[in-house]
């Protein structure tokens, strides 16, 4: 107590400074005008910049989850593509459809789970990613991987909570193509060299190829959803042993920055299975 007597003594001359000071401040700016309206002016400025700074202090701390809920709208977004919905025959019929989804009676095929890649190889012979979603949250064997960019790859392991993916970066993988602006059926793979790009054999000769034409996923695919990208053409060369052309292709995927994908689903994947085992035994 004796401390504080003592400091007040002390610095008494400019502690009553302070609160002059303080009071003819008040003064002027509550019964003045113009001083009243250069401080609103003032401290509406310095209020804005503060709650601008804090703005983006909160902004950075939530992206993360707000990266999560965009990754999860685009799933859903993507699953009412016209790429993933199949027009019905007009003639007369008898069915009981539960995934109609409007008045023109569009069925959507595919269905889109966005997931984390967290892991990925890409300078092996055989590349595998896992993805953080599993059979608990819908994920299956055979079902298909993409990106924003196009196509990743094809899910062959699951576990409850995890999948493993063999990517197109994968000696073993195999994926039905055509080009973009033509037919041209063909098939993509990779020969284990350089994982930027992928090649694309059995494009018939009558079809005309440049360098820097789209190569996407084939309408007859049941795994991938028609048109998705896989690479865009870089080199043209000539196959003289079965007269068609054998191109090199540059991944539309960056394997080496990839963080997040989707895998998708067909949802008429077991009709199309059914129907083909019939065929079989037929």
């Amino acid at each position: 107590m004796r401390n504080i007597f003592l400091f007040l003594r002390r610095y008494s001359v400019f502690i009553l400074f302070l609160v002059l000071q303080v009071t003819s401040l008040v003064m002027l700016f509550s019964y003045n005008r113009f001083h009243h309206s250069v401080y609103g002016m003032f401290s509406s400025e310095v209020s804005g910049d503060i709650n601008r700074r804090v703005n983006n202090v909160e902004v950075f701390f939530t992206l993360k989850k707000e990266n999560d809920r965009l990754r999860d709208e685009n799933a859903s977004l993507r699953s009412f593509l016209p790429s993933g919905q199949m027009l019905p025959d007009t003639g007369y019929r008898l069915q009981k459809d539960t995934i109609s989804i409007d008045s023109a009676l569009q069925t959507r095929q595919y269905q889109f789970f966005s997931a984390k890649v967290i892991s990925n190889s890409i300078f092996l012979q055989q590349n595998y990613l896992m993805l953080h979603r599993g059979s608990d949250q819908g994920i299956q064997p055979n079902m298909a991987v993409v990106s924003p960019a196009g196509i990743v790859g094809t899910v062959v392991g699951v576990s409850k909570n995890m999948s493993t993916v063999m990517s197109l970066l994968n000696k073993q993988s195999k994926v039905i193509a055509v080009m973009k602006k033509g037919s041209g059926l063909g098939e993509v793979s990779w020969d284990g060299k350089d994982p930027r790009y992928l090649q694309l054999t059995k494009i018939p000769k009558t079809v005309v190829v440049k360098k820097g034409d789209t190569v996407v996923s084939s309408p007859y695919s049941d795994r991938f959803p028609p048109g998705m990208p896989i690479g865009y053409v870089e080199k043209v060369e000539q196959d003289m042993e079965t007269n068609t052309y054998l191109l090199k292709i540059r991944t539309a995927v960056d394997f080496y920055s990839l963080q997040h994908a989707y895998v998708v689903r067909n949802l008429l994947q077991e009709e199309m299975d059914a129907l083909k085992k019939l065929s079989i035994k037929e």
